[in-house]
């Protein structure tokens, strides 16, 4: 595989991971507004945070190997292609830090 591939699969990789990240928060926190969806009272956080613990962890290769094969000659286009991701991540967390503090 030449860096080119490499780069286009873990740009689709941080994409989907960013998305999947932010979707598993969001959807949880509208499930709980509903009251569809009860937080266990004794501290487990359950599969959906294992979910969000996993694609996070995850992001860091995928965006490491995104990065580093990512054509240096025109940053433009790298930083293009990093704006969802990181839109997605600020939404997650920001929903995080909604969710365990303010609320």
């Amino acid at each position: 595989m030449n860096n080119e591939a490499i780069n286009r699969i873990s740009g689709h990789v941080v994409l989907g991971l960013s998305v999947f990240a932010m979707l598993l928060v969001v959807g949880a926190t509208v499930l709980a507004t509903l009251g569809r969806f009860n937080p266990s009272p004794d501290g487990d956080e359950g599969t959906a945070a294992r979910l969000f613990q996993l694609a996070i962890l995850l992001l860091m290769p995928a965006g490491l190997a995104y990065l580093v094969t990512a054509d240096w000659r025109q940053p433009v286009k790298v930083a293009k292609r990093l704006i969802v991701p990181a839109l997605a991540l600020v939404a997650a967390f920001s929903t995080l830090y909604y969710m365990e503090n303010v609320r």
